[in-house]
């Protein structure tokens, strides 16, 4: 049977950017589920290029366990590694390579896990779901949550994979995607005053950007557990303009909402449109096409999981760890799995996200032999029903 290292070595190999096929790498894990007599079903994209992928192994008429993970990694151009990121590399007690830790290394468990528990006689059934294109906004698994809640099969609980040190997180602040874009009008820059440049109006606009800010840092709600306790507004992209003798007439910006429990993004986006009104208003006279028009993008959830959760006292248990429960910087599509099919989840896997999307990205042996015995512990916890 196929180790976690030597499956980790196989998933490493497939450079599965998002928005690129995940094919490949479906193919690969589906063989090796055939291989231990593990059903399965392909939840594809619209485009058929990339899939999901659900597996069971034990009974299907009772509730379990589903490991989630992702199998897109982000890009590495641009990026000084030592070494080839698609080719797993050992050194130091430390494995090397684009999605190691974020997060291929719970996978390639997960995938081992799944073997195993394959021979083994359980009583509640361990569920296996891979998804495409998390590292973009949790797209894919939108589509798969679609397919459970209409063929799926019962589940209890779901363990989002992410590296975490193996500790137990149990909250992410919530994400909205979001684009202003900003209308002025051309001119030739040599009289720029009968021109409305939009690149001014993108930079009054991020500047309304920056004042909410400073209201939610001295006034707004706080969530202790993070390590920026409160809600944020960050702007990403800006990009307009064509030359430098031309008046731009557009600019768009990309900026984000990553909201904690007790703030409402749609509130803060509403305020941000009546900004945008308000700045682009005084010139309208002059030139009617002028406006900030601000659209989304993409939003997901947060994750809110109470201390005294079934899923919080399975993962004490089969980590073996007493630790302070924590909360993660970064998104999941925990927060997707808990309001749509209103289960329990909880994010812990092996690895450190302080590693994640930089070069020479790795995670320790030690980290992943943790992960392996937490799954050893929990088939044996399945074994005898939850």
């Amino acid at each position: 049977m196929a180790t976690t290292l030597d499956i980790l070595e196989r998933l490493i190999a497939f450079p599965t950017l998002s928005r690129t096929s995940n094919r490949p790498l479906i193919s690969y894990v589906t063989g090796l589920l055939d291989s231990a007599g593990i059903g399965w079903s392909l939840i594809e994209s619209p485009d058929g290029t990339r899939t999901n992928l659900f597996a069971t192994v034990g009974p299907q008429d009772r509730p379990g366990v589903v490991l989630s993970g992702h199998t897109d990694v982000v890009p590495v151009e641009g990026q000084n590694w030592t070494t080839d990121p698609f080719h797993l590399r050992h050194a130091e007690g430390r494995y090397y390579g684009r999605g190691t830790a974020d997060m291929k290394g719970f996978v390639a468990s997960a995938i081992s896990a799944a073997l195993f528990a394959a021979k083994r006689p359980l009583v509640a059934p361990l569920h296996l779901a891979l998804s495409y294109d998390e590292e973009i906004g949790c797209i894919g698994v939108r589509g798969l949550l679609d397919w459970l809640q209409h063929h799926g099969p019962k589940a209890a609980v779901c363990i989002v994979g992410e590296p975490t040190g193996m500790k137990i997180a149990t909250g992410h602040k919530g994400k909205t995607a979001l684009r202003a874009s900003c209308t002025g009008h051309a001119c030739h820059s040599a009289l720029a005053p009968e021109g409305l440049n939009a690149l001014h109006l993108g930079a009054d606009f991020l500047t309304c950007l920056r004042q909410h800010q400073a209201r939610i840092v001295a006034n707004g709600p706080r969530e202790e557990g993070y390590d920026v306790p409160y809600t944020t507004l960050h702007a990403g992209l800006m990009s307009g303009g064509r030359a430098l003798n031309i008046v731009p007439d557009h600019c768009d910006i990309d900026f984000e909402i990553r909201n904690i429990a007790a703030d409402d993004p749609a509130g803060i986006v509403e305020a941000l449109r009546a900004d945008a009104q308000a700045i682009a208003a005084p010139y309208r006279k002059r030139f009617p096409e002028a406006a900030i028009e601000i659209t989304q993008e993409n939003a997901y959830p947060g994750l809110q999981a109470g201390e005294d959760m079934d899923i919080v006292a399975l993962l004490r248990d089969i980590t073996g760890s007493n630790d302070a429960l924590i909360k993660v910087a970064f998104g999941t599509e925990g927060g997707l799995f808990q309001s749509v099919l209103g289960m329990p989840v909880a994010v812990c896997g092996p690895g450190d996200m302080a590693q994640g999307h930089k070069p020479d990205e790795f995670i320790t042996a030690q980290q992943l032999a943790r992960c392996d015995a937490m799954m050893a512990r929990l088939i044996g916890r399945l074994e005898t029903g939850l």
